[in-house]
């Protein structure tokens, strides 16, 4: 844990809650505060990058590159502004339903030694059950804003309450007003395991707060992407068969790599993770591990993850590993991934895990 890094981020993150997104059809609350936003330097040394987009002329008509995949989507879905939705990872809510349909999921630690998801879904239409959903904690809210989500939650950690009530955090939340209109339960699971969303229940909540459901003109994307037909190998970087992430210590995650597909199979508990809508396993192109500093918050076990500051991590793609720094260049602005040779990485087209580690657990992960 880094206490002095954790006390500057904080007063971040505390100026960062009346900071303004440059988006329109913000969620209506009774004051707005226009403050500018604060930033964070960064390395002088990285390579800029420009991101890369597929040029008009190379696409089909009415095609574009996914933000979040990089793969090519219809301009419907791409233009789309994605949800970012909580997702239920203890024991007693696996399987999820409709995970497999998110492009990018999160995993991080929250109290009592268990890890909550995050999947963020572009192209869900027709899912008419997503979950079960859970509560929110304030360093999902940084995670959802790096693509300019809409986050859905059922409620969140009273940490997180401050940065949930900012005008340019649109959010759906299961104890709202309009939580009827977006969330229902079922008999399957106890409360509070069963609660659950749907694309109807979400558009219906998006049109109860009149949020935009477009991306910002300003919006460039979070990730940098191989080209088309290009695949990223990692030369020269270490065989990454197995990645075991035993620094969860109560779902014990770990990936195994399928060479013919060229993916990375998901498991939990001594187990596949699939889909409870498909009985499929999950699977990912790339695996992102990034290191946080943090603190508790209290004695209950809430955690102050460091969202904002930076850190160490690695990169797993193709059967390999590199090692990679994480940083942001403004408070609410995306993550880059930077590689031993200052150049911002490039994923491979697909889907990707991103684990959020805390730094003394970073010895408990190991890649075979």
């Amino acid at each position: 844990m880094k206490k002095r890094t954790i006390k500057s981020a904080i007063l971040i993150m505390t100026a960062a809650c009346v900071c303004t997104l440059s988006m329109t059809g913000c969620k209506k609350k009774e004051k707005e505060e226009n403050i500018a936003e604060p930033t964070i330097q960064t390395s002088k040394d990285v390579t800029e990058t420009p991101t890369p987009t597929e040029t008009e002329a190379s696409l089909p008509e009415g095609m574009m590159q996914s933000y979040l995949s990089g793969e090519l989507v219809e301009e419907e879905v791409g233009l789309r502004r994605p949800v970012a939705v909580m997702l239920n990872n203890i024991r007693d809510a696996v399987p999820q339903t409709g995970i497999a349909q998110a492009d990018v999921v999160y995993e991080a630690p929250v109290e009592g030694d268990i890890t909550r998801l995050m999947g963020i879904f572009e192209n869900y239409e027709g899912l008419e059950k997503i979950g079960s959903v859970r509560s929110c904690r304030e360093y999902y809210v940084f995670f959802a804003q790096e693509f300019e989500a809409i986050y859905a939650h059922y409620g969140q950690a009273i940490y997180a309450k401050p940065f949930l009530e900012q005008d340019f955090i649109q959010n759906l939340s299961g104890l709202d007003k309009y939580s009827k209109d977006i969330f229902y339960r079922t008999t399957d699971r106890v409360a509070p395991h069963n609660a659950y969303t749907s694309y109807d229940g979400i558009q219906r909540g998006i049109e109860d707060y009149s949020y935009t459901k477009e991306h910002s003109e300003s919006y460039k994307g979070h990730y940098l992407f191989t080209d088309e037909g290009a695949e990223e190998d990692l030369e020269g970087g270490s065989a990454a068969s197995v990645v075991r992430l035993n620094c969860y210590p109560t779902n014990q995650p770990w990936f195994e790599y399928d060479e013919a597909s060229k993916k990375y199979k998901r498991f939990q508990y001594g187990d596949q993770q699939i889909d409870d809508a498909t009985g499929e396993q999950l699977t990912y192109d790339n695996l992102l591990i990034q290191y946080h500093s943090y603190e508790p918050y209290d004695q209950n076990g809430y955690l102050n993850i460091d969202a904002i500051s930076g850190g160490k991590g690695k990169y797993v793609t193709h059967g390999k590993t590199i090692d990679i720094r994480w940083e942001k260049d403004a408070v609410w602005g995306v993550t880059h991934y930077i590689d031993e040779n200052e150049q911002e990485i490039r994923l491979n087209r697909g889907k990707t895990w991103v684990a959020v580690v805390l730094d003394d657990k970073t010895d408990s992960i190991t890649i075979e």
